[in-house]
This record gives structure tokens, sequence and C-alpha cells, in this order.
């Protein structure tokens, strides 16, 4: 294999926008974003030491990348078939995954123009979890396994748990609740019984 020190450059614009916006994606594999960082780095000057250490791989895998890109272009970016334990889930379906963690569940009250609180769904999940995405998944004509969820998004290093506040809202008529009486109500000191006198001994 030749030790290519650059990507080869881009044959026209779209292929570069294509690199370059797949870079720069947040709902996209994670491979896939990282091996279009690996060309986008190397179109910017760097050579595959620095390439290396930025993307935190071997200079073997920079070198190879490159070697896949200059034969294959876009195509060469993605992993060879029979390549390891074929993936039951698609990249199509995983990018169709990730992007639902995007959205709001339909549960979850949000405000419309007028500023009126509503849900898409009152019924449906208003965080998500991974069973209510597994749910959500299936729906959308994903064939997916609850496990699965969670492996790929552990993979892609996206949290599908939000935290939610109870001390505070956004609503305008929210009020919060007042402190217990123990901070405002005074507590009685009970009076210290004083033992009777003795009589002294004349």
């Amino acid at each position: 294999m030749p030790k290519l020190l650059f990507a080869r450059p881009p044959v026209d614009v779209v292929e570069e926008r294509r690199i370059r916006k797949l870079a720069g994606a947040r709902h996209a594999p994670a491979d896939w974003i990282r091996r279009a960082q690996l060309i986008a780095l190397s179109w910017d000057g760097l050579r595959v030491p620095a390439i290396a250490d930025a993307l935190g791989c071997s200079q073997k895998a920079v070198r190879y990348r490159l070697a896949r890109f200059a034969a294959e272009g876009l195509e060469g970016l993605g992993d060879r078939p029979g390549v390891g334990r074929k993936p039951r889930i698609g990249q199509a379906q995983r990018s169709q995954l990730i992007a639902l963690v995007a959205n709001p569940p339909p549960g979850r009250l949000v405000r419309d123009e007028t500023g009126e609180l509503g849900a898409t769904d009152a019924t449906g999940p208003a965080v998500w979890t991974l069973d209510a995405l597994t749910a959500a998944a299936r729906a959308a004509g994903i064939n997916i396994a609850r496990s699965q969820v969670r492996r790929i998004l552990l993979a892609e290093g996206v949290r599908w748990r939000r935290p939610r506040s109870w001390a505070t809202s956004p609503d305008p008529e929210f009020i919060p609740k007042e402190p217990g009486s123990w901070t405002t109500t005074r507590t009685r000191r009970r009076r210290r019984r004083s033992s009777p006198p003795t009589s002294s001994a004349r």
C-alpha cells in the first residue's frame, strides 16, 4: 500500500461539499463522520501524524483511509462488504434512529405560536427512554430490539434520557411550592420545671 501523505483532491465541488458536510454532521454514523473529518483535515493541509493525533487513531489507519478514498471516493469511507460482523441495521436506519432522538417526544408539552402548551400525542411518552425509542423506531418501520437501540446510541455518543427539572417551569402560571411549615412556624419552648426549694436544717 502506498504511503499517501495527503488525500487526493476532490473530483468536483459536489464531492468536496458532501465530504465536508458529512465531516460536520451530528446525526450520521460516527465512523463515517470521523473518516470524512480525516479527508477534510488532509485537504486542509494536515499530514498523517497530525491527523492521527487529532482523531485519536493510528497513522496506519489514516494511510489506509487515504488510499481507500483515492480508489473509491466517498464509498471508500465505509467498510468493505464481508469485513467483520455484518450489522443487522443499515446505515440509513441508524441515521433515522439518531434523528428520532433529536426531535421532542410526542407526549412532551411544547409551546405553539400562540404560546399555548400542547403535545403532538397526549398519550405518547414525554421523555425519550429506550423503551419509547424502540417503540417509535418500530412504528417507523425499523425492526430493531431494545438492546440494539442502546448499543447504537452509545456508539454514536447520543443521550436518550433528557434531564427534567421539577423545581422550575417555563409556564408563567407555574407557582413554586411554598416552604414547609417548619421554616415559618415558631416552635414553643417547653418551660423547664424548677425543683421545689429544700428547707435548710436549723
